[in-house]
């Protein structure tokens, strides 16, 4: 199936790849191996607009982007990227022209806390730092564990909210 993007929808992508890179290099809280951020809020409104595909690839150029703009003191490495794209399709096949059930909502943020943010992403972390993965994994354990309830409060009420469905779904392609 082809997607014909419109020009609005193009503008609303740029703002929301500019809102994840915002949002994750300046309003986040970072040590060597824990990010505590907001990021999956811009991610899943890019989720419910343009679906799996749109928002992993806009996912992974605002990360590509932030990199090389503001950069840290670790260098680019593609598996951020790579955990990015995967975060922005998980969220678009749950959340793009469907209902935002709790059900849902759970599920999406599980596979992502899980698969994504313990698993890759600390994969990612030993593979840079050769630090021994078990050492990583407490820290990332309780961050997560912490981050997930939010994440889900998050998500379900903003899906819950007409008027941001509203507006939300006057973008979304058809």
């Amino acid at each position: 199936m082809k997607q014909h993007l419109q020009s609005k929808q193009i503008a609303l992508m740029g703002m929301l790849m500019a809102l994840q890179l915002i949002v994750t290099r300046f309003f986040a809280l970072e040590t060597p191996i824990v990010r505590i951020s907001f990021l999956f809020i811009p991610t899943v409104i890019m989720a419910m607009i343009f679906g799996p595909w749109l928002t992993g690839i806009g996912s992974t150029l605002s990360d590509f982007i932030g990199i090389f703009l503001f950069p840290k003191s670790a260098p680019y490495f593609p598996g951020f990227s790579l955990s990015a794209f995967l975060t922005g399709v998980i969220y678009g096949h749950f959340f793009y022209r469907k209902e935002i059930t709790l059900k849902r909502v759970i599920i999406a943020n599980v596979l992502v806390t899980f698969i994504i943010d313990l698993g890759l992403n600390t994969l990612w972390l030993y593979m840079i730092m050769n630090k021994g993965m078990w050492a990583l994994l407490p820290t990332r354990l309780v961050t997560n564990g912490i981050m997930l309830p939010i994440r889900i409060i998050v998500i379900y009420s903003m899906g819950q909210k007409n008027v941001l469905t509203q507006k939300i779904n006057q973008y979304v392609i058809k």
